[in-house]
């Protein structure tokens, strides 16, 4: 008789070939919870919820820096993506160019979350805007009441203000309060189109692509994580599932690359996939630690850098290494 194993994910191109059992596990049957992100944070990695779950690479590191981690990590990467879209400034606040951001006051979600520990890393690295240049202030976007997921107590080098109870980060914006919004998310207000607010970088895309080839680094954001009390009763469970997902990865970049892409209401998405592919090269999704040392190493400096975590952790303290 199989064993269950319960799985929160979101359900994506390269998890579906498991969801819908395409790639059967040998002795395992998996219950699938497909979950938005949030979610699936708070059931698994905070709550234990699941047997294996996706898990924010900022908070993951962070936990583990304090030893207070439920899962252990598995080198499958279930989300990646450039964030160069993801700063919203206000449209009168004269800003044109990243370097306009210092000394100003910014809005984020949570100080923690992965985008923005990448998004203040490569300001500090590609503009020599630093976390302590910036008074950072942290609250819900749209709606009021956000909290930090893990709490996190920055060095006094890094100035954070909170939002007074039923303030968003809009409404300052509307106010001139904040001169931007830094979130992995676009303010309601962006996606209705006003013109109060705009993003930083106008040509996204030739700004990730012009990023990519200087720095080869295409941004973790969540990473899959087993439960810690089932790895120490089945080791093999670490190997069991990293092929599984593995080879639900490779499963659907055969269907992308075979598809007329019927299957996606987006026109183009040929043409985007080998835009892709010029830029970043036929494997630029890979699981596993080599292929992600450079991007590890990097994530793990900017939240040393941003005050997160304590000391710079390294690959050894987050994955498994067999002997």
């Amino acid at each position: 008789m199989n064993k269950f194993l319960s799985v929160g994910c979101g359900a994506y191109d390269r998890t579906w070939p498991l969801i819908a059992n395409r790639i059967p596990i040998v002795g395992y049957d998996l219950d699938w919870k497909i979950l938005p992100a949030e979610e699936v944070f708070l059931r698994g990695m905070l709550g234990g919820e699941f047997a294996i779950a996706e898990m924010s690479m900022s908070s993951y590191l962070l936990q583990c820096s304090r030893g207070e981690h439920l899962y252990e990590a598995i080198p499958v990467f279930v989300s990646r993506k450039f964030r160069h879209g993801a700063i919203y400034i206000r449209a009168d606040a004269g800003i044109t160019k990243p370097e306009d951001l210092r000394g100003r006051r910014i809005g984020l979600p949570e100080y923690q979350l992965t985008a923005n520990v990448w998004i203040r890393g490569l300001l500090s690295d590609e503009y020599s805007v630093r976390a302590e240049d910036i008074d950072w202030v942290i609250g819900g976007i749209d709606a009021p009441g956000r909290d930090e997921k893990i709490p996190v107590t920055l060095p006094d080098t890094f100035r954070t203000t909170k939002l007074k109870p039923g303030e968003t980060l809009w409404l300052l914006m509307q106010r001139g309060e904040i001169d931007a919004i830094i979130a992995p998310r676009a303010p309601q207000a962006f996606i209705d189109g006003d013109p109060g607010i705009q993003r930083l970088f106008r040509d996204v895309i030739v700004e990730e692509q012009a990023y990519y080839k200087k720095t080869a680094l295409f941004p973790l954001m969540h990473v899959i994580g087993l439960r810690k009390d089932l790895v120490t009763q089945s080791p093999d469970l670490r190997k069991i599932v990293f092929d599984a997902f593995e080879a639900g990865r490779r499963y659907a970049v055969h269907e992308m690359h075979q598809s007329n892409f019927d299957a996606v209401m987006l026109p183009w998405m040929s043409e985007q996939l080998r835009e892709a592919e010029a830029v970043m090269g036929a494997d630029y999704w890979p699981y596993g630690l080599e292929p992600n040392r450079h991007a590890i190493d990097t994530l793990c400096r900017y939240s040393h850098e941003q005050g997160i975590t304590n000391s710079r952790m390294t690959i050894e303290q987050l994955f498994y290494i067999p002997d």
